[in-house]
């Protein structure tokens, strides 16, 4: 547009229409708007994430506890309902909760895999290697932990998975996954009422 239409414009519109501001804040927070929602929205997300992260590791660590005393088998189902209750209690209608519970001898064991013989070099157990079955389940694994929380002096880890959907649409803007997914685990020797009992044997892998 040259200057001299541009004056024209100028000439022919009120100076007092010109000069009045009013309804710019409405405009400016409009363009700020979806970013700051955003912020907000991604920070409850955050925030909520953590409190149910304390949440569930709390009450595993207080489960835990209950699982490491004598005949605590005999009530494993009871501390597990416990623990399911505790945490439904603080994440959405709909939330899964899986439970894992592995045994090992000693703390050098978790997370560990079996031991095999790795005959053609290649870091997989297989074509008929022989393996040490820790966990006596008759197949080679890649953690020795036995299901279950074991006997006297065992070392068990507990862990617990929630996944639950987010309560804010925040994953609309961002591209995160709708839901989100909590693991906590802790790790404790079970009391020494009675003599620690290890039974291994060898198998081969297929």
């Amino acid at each position: 547009m040259s200057r001299s239409r541009k004056a024209l414009i100028r000439s022919r519109v009120s100076p007092r229409l010109l000069a009045d501001d009013r309804g710019a804040t409405l405009t400016e927070f409009g363009l700020i708007s979806p970013v700051l929602f955003m912020m907000i929205m991604g920070i409850f997300d955050m925030a909520y994430g953590m409190y149910t992260t304390a949440m569930v590791n709390g009450a595993i660590q207080s489960a835990a506890r209950n699982m490491t005393i004598e005949g605590a088998t005999l009530r494993e189902a009871q501390v597990d309902e416990r623990l399911t209750s505790q945490v439904r209690a603080v994440v959405p209608a709909g939330a899964t909760i899986d439970i894992s519970k592995l045994s090992h001898f000693d703390f050098n064991d978790v997370g560990r895999a079996e031991e095999f013989t790795d005959t053609n070099g290649d870091g997989v157990c297989q074509g008929g290697e022989s393996f040490v079955d820790v966990n006596g389940n008759d197949r080679w694994d890649a953690n020795r932990g036995a299901d279950g929380i074991g006997g006297a002096r065992d070392v068990v880890l507990y862990t617990v998975t929630v996944t639950y959907e987010r309560l804010f649409p925040i994953y609309n803007f961002i591209g995160i996954p709708n839901e989100a997914t909590i693991t906590g685990s802790t790790v404790l020797r079970n009391q020494p009422f009675d003599e620690q009992n290890r039974v291994t044997r060898t198998g081969n892998c297929p």
